[in-house]
């Protein structure tokens, strides 16, 4: 049994977590804190390093007894150096070498890796992953990140961009993701679905015929992914519509990474999971047309396993990984959490 500190680092809030890792991830300590992302790095550090103290007395342990810290952290970034490069979510951390920072704070081996790949190996170790040696994960939450597991290791790159999915480009235009018009992240993240459905909804009134979840202006401006969901799984034809377009570039972009990398199965968090009745349908068609037959029998296509637990796992997976730590979870080990 190993003990270890995780530092999960998102622009919105920020927790750090102490866990023993033997056959499971037993997470014994949490601290979470909002990340004010605007605030000057420093001062974010400075919580952080609290936390870290915070989750230590409240686990009873120093930190001689951590085999090492790990940090899962929005990108780009570079894992191979530790450096945080140019976060969207964390405009204050620039070109920081956070990874060298904790060492000299905590003399601890310490890891970092982008907060997507952490979660892929997440899924891939205690989620709907395991047991593959080609897995490919799939975020689909405010953005379209993704983890790629290939022949048993996480696929880096040679600039540690490596996975960078959101970026490629479904359609010649389209909602914006990632800076591009068009691309995978616009039309299947969080943001992206809510851009297309005020675009849409506003077309509509526009034309006389407004969509019955958008009547006015107003309530077509505020739609979000949440919104617009709950009103599809009413029954809004409208809605439904604009998930069944959703869905068809969920599946032209999951079709080019089947063909490519003739992954065993595709991990798809968040919206997907909540969603997949809406989107799954369309999705498999297009699948079935796009896909070389043999690569898409040899795939399933799944929501994520882990839920809301990613985000803390993703931390301590990012050390156990880094330092190499065996960890092959037995029978139906899973993670546990206090409360």
């Amino acid at each position: 049994m190993k003990w270890i500190i995780g530092l999960d680092i998102g622009g919105t809030k920020c927790a750090v977590v102490a866990a023993q890792v033997d056959s499971t991830i037993r997470i014994k300590a949490r601290a979470a804190f909002p990340t004010c992302a605007e605030k000057p790095f420093e001062q974010i550090r400075e919580k952080l390093f609290g936390a870290v103290y915070e989750v230590l007395a409240q686990s009873g342990i120093s930190i001689r007894e951590a085999a090492a810290i790990g940090v899962s952290c929005g990108g780009p970034l570079d894992s191979r150096r530790g450096i945080v490069l140019c976060p969207p979510n964390l405009p204050t951390w620039v070109n920081i070498p956070f990874v060298e920072m904790l060492r000299g704070e905590f003399g601890v081996p310490a890891y970092l890796q982008n907060d997507a790949k952490a979660c892929a190996l997440v899924e891939w170790k205690l989620g709907a992953g395991r047991g593959a040696k080609n897995m490919i994960f799939l975020t689909m939450g405010t953005g379209m990140g993704s983890g790629i597991i290939a022949e048993g290791r996480l696929v880096c790159g040679a600039c540690d961009m490596g996975g960078e999915v959101g970026h490629v480009r479904i359609e010649p235009d389209g909602p914006v993701g990632f800076g591009k018009h068009g691309s995978f992240s616009g039309f299947t993240s969080g943001g992206g679905i809510a851009r297309l459905a005020r675009q849409m909804a506003l077309e509509a009134l526009e034309k006389g015929r407004p969509f019955a979840f958008a009547p006015d202006r107003q309530t077509a401006a505020l739609v979000d992914t949440k919104y617009l969901a709950a009103a599809a799984k009413t029954g809004d034809e409208d809605a439904r519509r604009i998930f069944e377009i959703v869905g068809e570039k969920l599946g032209k972009g999951i079709a080019l990474l089947v063909d490519i990398l003739n992954p065993e199965v595709v991990v798809i968090g968040s919206i997907f999971g909540r969603c997949e009745t809406l989107l799954r349908p369309r999705m498999e068609e297009v699948l079935a047309r796009e896909c070389i037959p043999f690569s898409l029998k040899a795939c399933r296509v799944v929501p994520a396993q882990t839920g809301e637990r990613i985000g803390d796992l993703s931390s301590v997976m990012a050390a156990v990984y880094g330092a190499g730590i065996e960890f092959e979870p037995v029978g139906g080990a899973a993670c546990e959490r206090p409360g």
